[in-house]
């Protein structure tokens, strides 16, 4: 589209101005999560039946799901595509594979053209209580598969494999913007975000994280920002567009939105002081727009008979207490300290669940790398830490000059990991489990900060060595990459 003066149009211009750099990062995370959303077989990805039958509803009777009624809420055409899988005797179980004869491919062929109704009970399992702006935008891809059951969920994957391409280009501006002194360090930040491959197993599959994971990087970028260039009407705009979808989209964002919220309110009264009560329409605007929607929410769930606050409704159950769940939140992460009641007896949270399990988990939380590469890892951890505690001292006075945005970044990523936590203490209390929700994956809106983390630790390695050491970083994580895909490979196909 073109002015009237014949130049280009304004976004036509400003996509002219991204950086080759940053397209080369967006096309390796979106063929990255292609990749693996070929990799993966249907419906072996977290929960994606319950995902896929959110969006069924929502595409084919105009409804949100409801609470569950005692059957079995997926409609008869997912049934059969789930039997023509194995899809049940598949997962969870390592020792069997997925299907590969051609008895079984001519049976899933037969069962997904069968003619079924594709309206099943109402209900989305897990997937039931979370917003619909994630499966709403998934309607689309799922009009286009023209109701066969195997495409449309094709298609789905390929729309998170976009979305993960959106949040490698917004990590590359937000390094870039928080780190400007070595621009290529944005671009191995970020090309490192893009082979992630837990975020690239996620993106590959029907999941609504995928669309948190767009909505924090685009947070993070705005936030540095604002901290650098104050906050704008457009800006303020942006970020509270930017929060109402992300409440929209899934409800562990209610952790990272208690950071951006305070991000907000320091920006506006920093813009007060300088300039004025006027100075505070910005920050204001961000916050009504940003709050919009959970007042709507509260108000849809009150109509529609579902718990008012949805997944997030009793998060202490009855029992509970304040203090035991706090000491449980520590112990989901770190060491337990003296006089805490042992959550998690025989059992290192931190190395067992959180660095083992992003080292590599697969699937439904059952394919994953033999305890020798969890130590190779270690070690790789180790040299990166080294050479971002370097960096970090020798940028101490940049550090000390922007301790309250790093503070904002901090209680953002507290802000998850505590809702993550509450959320595993409600699961241990109600069922008895101690593992519950011990998933990385719901880290993964921090992506931002590893990529920085990462640019920060290869200017540890000072000018001589930096871009050895970038080099040796990006190569460990490709590495990474293409040995987890061959491991899932080896777990459906082997």
């Amino acid at each position: 589209m073109l002015e009237r003066d014949g130049s280009p149009s304004k976004l036509r211009a400003a996509l002219a101005r991204v950086p080759t750099t940053a397209w080369v990062c967006a096309l390796v995370a979106l063929l990255n999560a292609a990749a693996w959303s070929i990799i993966t077989p249907p419906f072996q990805g977290r929960d994606e039946p319950d995902h896929f039958a959110y969006v069924q509803q929502l595409a084919e009777t105009g409804s949100l799901p409801h609470a569950t009624t005692g059957q079995s809420g997926f409609s008869p055409k997912e049934k059969l595509a789930l039997e023509g899988l194995e899809q049940e005797e598949v997962k969870l179980a390592p020792e069997t594979p997925s299907i590969s004869t051609l008895s079984q491919q001519r049976k899933l062929i037969h069962d997904v053209d069968e003619d079924q109704s594709a309206v099943g009970s109402g209900e989305a399992g897990v997937a039931t209580s979370e917003p619909p702006l994630y499966y709403a935008i998934q309607t689309v891809p799922y009009a286009i598969g023209s109701g066969n059951t195997l495409t449309q969920l094709a298609l789905m994957r390929l729309t998170g494999a976009l979305l993960a391409a959106i949040t490698a280009l917004l990590c590359f501006y937000f390094i870039r913007e928080v780190l400007p002194g070595v621009p290529w360090a944005a671009t191995v930040g970020a090309a490192c975000v893009a082979v992630q491959p837990l975020f690239g197993f996620m993106s590959g599959t029907l999941n609504p994280d995928t669309l948190l994971y767009t909505v924090a990087a685009a947070l993070f970028l705005c936030l540095a920002r604002a901290f650098r260039r104050g906050l704008t009407p457009r800006l303020a705009l942006a970020t509270g567009i930017l929060i109402a979808v992300g409440f929209l989209t899934k409800l562990n964002f209610i952790g990272l939105a208690v950071g951006v919220f305070a991000g907000l309110i320091w920006l506006g009264a920093r813009a007060a002081r300088r300039e004025g009560r006027q100075a505070l329409a910005p920050a204001a605007l961000a916050l009504a727009i940003g709050a919009a929607p959970v007042l709507l929410y509260l108000l849809v769930n009150l109509l529609s008979d579902h718990p008012t606050l949805g997944s997030a409704s009793g998060f202490t159950p009855s029992g509970a207490s304040i203090s035991h769940e706090l000491a449980y939140v520590w112990e989901f992460y770190l060491p337990r300290l003296p006089g805490m009641r042992n959550y998690f007896a025989g059992l290192s949270t931190t190395r067992d669940i959180w660095f083992d399990r992003s080292v590599g988990l697969y699937g439904w939380i059952d394919t994953e790398f033999p305890s020798w590469v969890d130590n190779v890892a270690a070690v790789v951890l180790a040299g990166i830490a080294l050479l971002f505690c370097r960096a970090s001292i020798g940028q101490r006075a940049a550090l000390r000059a922007h301790m309250v945005e790093i503070a904002v970044y901090a209680t953002m990523t507290v802000g998850v990991l505590a809702m993550v936590g509450i959320a595993s203490y409600r699961s241990n209390i109600v069922t008895g489990g101690v593992q519950g929700f011990g998933d990385p994956r719901y880290l993964l809106p921090l992506l931002p900060l590893l990529g920085a983390t990462l640019a920060l630790a290869i200017r540890g390695a000072g000018r001589r060595w930096a871009p050895t050491a970038g080099a040796l970083i990006l190569v460990a994580f490709l590495a990474h990459d293409l040995f987890s895909q061959l491991q899932v490979i080896a777990r459906y196909y082997g």
